[in-house]
């Protein structure tokens, strides 16, 4: 049996720009990616079918026994059983979508050979940028049980550090917490290989810290947040998912946001995330090519890879900042700010490709992480893509 993860066209453009550099697939919620999900739930090695651009990085691989699944479902055990009940040719769907299919074809067929089973239990489809966050608490307590289940945790030997709920805590090895506050009443907390909790931070619960990760010192994080691996928090963080390999490591806000991988938040930077007068955000949709209705009345910042603010940047409720953007100056920056982008609210030059690429080696070197002639590629892609949203280079 193989597994292969497919982008639903629609999602995909729903789901930008944090799917410009990757499937939806590989997109975090909770603590694990959701193809890191899938792997976990079948025990199968995932292979990806998403643009030909990101194709040589997220490779397809397919035998004569596929199951071919939408990349934006999140598994739950009830869901994985109805798929393992499907025959060669059948397929489940919600609400008149595909979801999965088992068949031996090299992509997902038009026409299904076999049988149709509407799926009718509640799922979790992230579908929407918002959605990330909205169902991160969720997903954090799904996959601490799903990782955590029949193992034990690396004890916390710190005197000084207080325990709330010690049964709903979890650390894996190398893991170190230093004169903190650890709050699981209202759901898990846990702690990847080698990360660490510095001294004087607050942490509630649902949490997620994965690997080689830090909470500074003197951090308040609230609960449904996930920061992914080789990450640094300070500051106040609430209901937030950083992807990895980005810092946010000063005072400052940020609350119901999503931040790709390779990103930096400036010192003292604040994200709002409510609107003062009450009404539901609106976000940029590139599936719309306009703002869209969240039905939300919290939703702060999305923020796409490699991109970096300065300090004391202010972000609007309902923010979009695509690929390689970079954010400085006073006062509010506009509440979209297209790919490769260089500025802030007085205006905005285009980043130009080899200068990001520039930036990106450099930092992505610092974490003996290589951007490789695949990554260049896929950004000048981005890059060209990207243009039509860079009003001012029309000018």
């Amino acid at each position: 049996m193989n597994l292969i993860l497919f982008d639903n066209p629609t999602i995909r453009q729903n789901l930008l720009p944090f799917t410009f550099t990757r499937p939806v697939a590989d997109i975090r919620v909770g603590i694990l990616t959701i193809a890191e999900k899938w792997e976990k739930y079948l025990g199968l090695k995932a292979s990806w079918s998403t643009e030909s651009y990101l194709s040589k990085k997220f490779a397809l691989q397919h035998t004569t026994d596929n199951y071919w699944i939408n990349g934006a479902v999140c598994p739950d055990t009830e869901f994985v059983l109805a798929l393992k009940q499907l025959n060669a040719g059948d397929a489940l769907s919600v609400n008149n979508m595909i979801v999965a299919v088992r068949t031996p074809d090299d992509e997902v067929p038009e026409v299904i050979t076999g049988s149709i089973k509407e799926y009718v239990k509640p799922i979790t489809l992230i579908d929407q940028v918002w959605k990330i966050y909205q169902f991160n608490g969720a997903q954090i307590r799904a996959d601490f049980e799903l990782i955590t289940k029949g193992r034990k945790s690396i004890k916390i030997e710190d005197l000084h550090t207080r325990i709330y709920n010690s049964d709903q805590i979890f650390l894996e090895e190398g893991a170190q917490v230093r004169a903190a506050i650890l709050n699981a009443d209202n759901g898990p907390i846990y702690l990847g290989k080698n990360s660490s909790v510095h001294e004087g931070a607050i942490i509630r619960g649902p949490f997620a810290l994965c690997e080689d990760s830090h909470v500074n010192m003197g951090a308040k994080v609230r609960g449904d947040t996930t920061v992914g691996p080789h990450s640094k928090i300070g500051g106040e963080v609430s209901n937030s998912v950083i992807f990895g390999y980005s810092n946010k490591s000063h005072d400052g806000f940020l609350g119901n946001s999503v931040i790709g991988e390779w990103c930096n938040i400036g010192a003292d930077t604040n994200t709002s995330n409510l609107k003062n007068n009450y009404e539901n955000i609106k976000l940029w949709n590139y599936a719309k090519g306009g703002f869209k209705d969240t039905g939300l009345m919290f939703c702060g910042l999305m923020f796409g890879d490699h991109s970096k603010c300065g300090i004391n940047t202010m972000f609007n409720s309902g923010t979009v900042v695509g690929v390689n953007v970079s954010i400085f100056g006073d006062g509010y920056p506009r509440n979209f700010i297209p790919s490769f982008a260089w500025g802030g609210a007085a205006g905005f030059t285009t980043y130009q490709l080899v200068k990001a690429i520039d930036t990106a080696e450099k930092a992505m070197a610092r974490r003996n992480v290589e951007l490789t002639e695949i990554d260049k590629e896929i950004f000048k892609t981005i890059f060209d893509e990207s243009s039509n949203y860079r009003v001012w280079e029309k000018k």
